[in-house]
């Protein structure tokens, strides 16, 4: 797999705006929906945010209201940052306009019960650098709107590091490179290897449903290690460790794994065709870390 590199020109247009009261958020979404409402041919723009800024727009909208679509953000992020590539990816394809083209207005969740860990935090930012790569070919407008009351100074700043409209954007290779460098937790002494140099999906699914997963989950754990390890080719082996709810697998190949995108571009269709394995399991686990080993590649997925 070879590394896709920051395209040259993009058709999608990715911004930042940060605000820090109603009012503010108010003089950044109005413009930007009144904007979409006059684009011609394009379908009614979408307000994904919290469910306090969408009364703000309903009441400020007045009669306009019902020319914009209003999503409480917590029904829209409802996962992790590969089901969100798949939320917008499958939205695009039922709603966008010709050429992707539509206006979308998006708050990611950050606080309440959702609060983000340092570590969702490093993948919600790498999200949001891949989209300039995932979406480089739609003519999507996407305004990302940050409640700095909420997401806090250290995520506002990474995040205009992801938006090409800011003074400190970076390439989105490099940004995802930068965050891919974070060690991760070295592995356990009591990793268990499996037999063989790939995992069966019975192995797995009993050991999962040995460290506490439901058969149901012990099942998709195990669909995700095989679909995934059916991707990367050859392997070198399989080890799992933690319970449940945190149950880890991590495979190792000889194979180099240099594409930034791997397991995040949407299959074309629902059934998954050879080498589509990494998507299914960003889509199940909770996190799919794949790291350089030097010789090879490394890919550990940890399921909740």
């Amino acid at each position: 797999m070879t590394t896709q590199p920051a395209p040259s020109h993009s058709h999608f247009d990715h911004r930042m705006a940060v605000f820090a009261a109603d009012d503010e958020f108010l003089a950044t979404a109005l413009p930007f929906l009144t904007e979409a409402l006059a684009a011609p041919g394009e379908p009614l723009p979408v307000a994904i945010a919290a469910p306090g800024n969408l009364d703000l727009l309903r009441d400020a909208l007045g009669s306009d209201a019902k020319s914009v679509g209003l999503v409480p953000h917590t029904e829209w992020y409802t996962g992790s940052a590969a089901n969100a590539v798949a939320q917008g990816a499958g939205y695009l394809a039922a709603n966008a306009g010709p050429g992707g083209r539509i206006h979308l207005l998006m708050e990611p969740v950050w606080g309440g019960r959702a609060g983000r860990s340092p570590r969702e935090t490093a993948e919600w930012i790498r999200y949001e650098a891949l989209a300039n790569l995932l979406f480089a070919p739609l003519a999507t407008t996407a305004l990302c709107a940050y409640d700095a009351r909420v997401a806090g100074p250290a995520i506002v700043a990474a995040a205009r590091r992801a938006h090409p409209d800011t003074d400190v954007y970076e390439d989105p290779v490099r940004l995802a490179a930068e965050l891919d460098a974070v060690p991760l937790p070295p592995l356990p002494a009591d990793a268990e290897r499996l037999p063989g140099p790939a995992p069966t999906a019975g192995a797995v699914r009993g050991w999962a449903a040995a460290h506490g997963l439901t058969a149901a989950d012990a099942e998709l754990f195990a669909l995700a290690v095989t679909e995934a390890a059916a991707a990367l080719g050859p392997l070198d082996g399989a080890l799992l460790w933690g319970d449940a709810p945190a149950c880890v697998c991590e495979l190792r190949t000889a194979r180099r794994v240099d594409d930034p995108l791997a397991g995040f571009v949407p299959p074309p269709s629902a059934e998954l065709e050879p080498g589509q394995g990494l998507w299914f399991a960003r889509q199940v686990c909770a996190y799919v870390d794949v790291r350089d080993e030097g010789e090879g590649t490394s890919v550990r997925l940890q399921y909740g």
